[in-house]
């Protein structure tokens, strides 16, 4: 196993190494089903075991990684079925807090939002994987602000943290970004500046349904032994 050297920061290292591992699995230098040793963690990433358990268990509760008994913790396998339910939950769940936006956000709140998204051109379609993934995490901080909800933003929050790998597949993929920044504006214009929940829990509904869908493939594409035939059926299933 290669060496991955991890900066020491103000953050605490439990958090850097996390960051640096949850990068790996996500960009597949990880893969799925790969078994995760402590002791080449350790040396992997220069750190002591107490910090690579913390960080195990952190992932863990992210799904990223899963600990069987008997068998230690390894890359977590997805199945299209799996990534479809996942994301079936958070399409009622970005509906929902989509209408609540546009019911509840205040003017201060609504405006905020406006300029986000004027400003997501750059940051976002023409920006590159840092600020993408910074300006669509603004985006949320403020939907779930304006929505008022606290249940439902630790729940929404919650399902964010499982999908890492998967915003990273749409933030690389300029088509994607594209068409992603176009559902963004769409929900933007409903719930912040016509305030009309109907249309927007409708446009963020499709925003999800629309990624759920380059999930599966892409998932699949990357880390199937029958990738094509599998990409193929994982459209169909939900198409």
């Amino acid at each position: 196993m290669s060496t991955t050297a991890v900066t020491r920061q103000a953050a605490p290292l439990r958090e850097q190494v996390a960051a640096a591992m949850r990068a790996e699995i996500v960009d597949g230098t990880l893969a799925p089903g790969e078994r995760l040793y402590e002791k080449s963690l350790c040396e992997r990433y220069d750190v002591s075991r107490t910090v690579i358990r913390e960080v195990l268990r952190q992932l863990e509760s992210e799904s990223l990684v899963t600990v069987r008994p008997g068998h230690g913790p390894m890359v977590t396998v997805l199945t299209p079925a799996g990534i479809e339910a996942l994301y079936e939950v958070r399409q009622e769940l970005e509906g929902l807090a989509a209408e609540l936006f546009a019911r509840r956000a205040d003017d201060g709140q609504a405006q905020a939002m406006r300029e986000l998204v004027r400003g997501m051109e750059q940051s976002y379609l023409h920006g590159d994987l840092e600020s993408r993934s910074e300006s669509k995490s603004e985006f949320y901080r403020l939907l779930l602000e304006g929505a008022g909800n606290p249940v439902l933003t630790s729940t929404l929050e919650g399902i964010h943290a499982r999908i890492g790998i998967f915003r990273y597949f749409a933030f690389i993929d300029p088509e994607r970004v594209s068409i992603s920044y176009t559902e963004i504006v769409a929900i933007a214009e409903a719930a912040a500046r016509d305030r009309d929940p109907k249309t927007a829990r409708l446009n963020s509904e499709h925003h999800v349904s629309l990624a759920g869908k380059l999930a599966i493939l892409e998932y699949t594409k990357r880390f199937s032994d029958d990738a094509p035939a599998g990409a193929a059926n994982a459209l169909r299933r939900i198409g």
